[in-house]
């Protein structure tokens, strides 16, 4: 069953884009976070994905290969409509998730949890997940570190993308600043 769109979706997109973080390197930051979860969740498959308008793309991950999917069979995709954590106990008897590709077949996900990346506007851009190949339930404090988690994923995003627009600027105020100088010395 897919997933209706959020209903910001033009603003998510755009926050999603402004960020600048799809399709980039593994990032040592989200590997820690993405091993953290999965850690504290006891479950060998954790993500940090990232939902665009036609997949979800994984910035970090562990116990899987595959870096992406299509968006219509994401779990994060139902995940992004929440602000709390979206827990699936038993994939194979959730009517949303039972006929999925991903429960059916490799890897056979019985179990997703998932904590959405949401920026101050309210925009989800993805999700901190969990899975398992066998049907589970988190405890409290899990669901609560996945959430934590979730948001210091999302403060790390909003740190580096402060980080890049200063950097910008300071490079947009160095040229203004040859501009000037080389002006002034023609004038002169």
């Amino acid at each position: 069953m897919n997933a209706p769109l959020p209903e910001n979706e033009t603003e998510r997109l755009a926050a999603l884009r402004s960020y600048q973080i799809l399709d980039t390197p593994p990032d040592a930051e989200f590997d820690l976070l993405t091993v953290l979860a999965s850690q504290i969740c006891a479950v060998p498959i954790a993500m940090m994905s990232l939902v665009d308008e036609h997949r979800q793309w994984f910035k970090s991950k562990i116990g899987v290969s595959i870096s992406e999917t299509r968006r219509d069979i994401a779990f994060c995709a139902h995940a992004i409509l929440q602000r709390d954590v979206m827990e699936v106990d038993d994939a194979s008897a959730d009517k949303r998730f039972a006929d999925n590709p991903l429960v059916t077949s490799s890897p056979h996900i019985r179990f997703y949890a998932g904590a959405p990346l949401v920026t101050k506007e309210g925009c989800a851009l993805g999700v901190m997940c969990v899975l398992d190949r066998k049907p589970r339930k988190l405890s409290n404090e899990q669901r609560t570190w996945l959430s934590m988690l979730s948001q210091l994923a999302m403060a790390i995003l909003d740190f580096r993308k402060k980080m890049g627009e200063a950097s910008k600027v300071a490079f947009e105020r160095e040229w203004l600043i040859t501009e000037l100088k080389q002006a002034l010395a023609k004038a002169s």
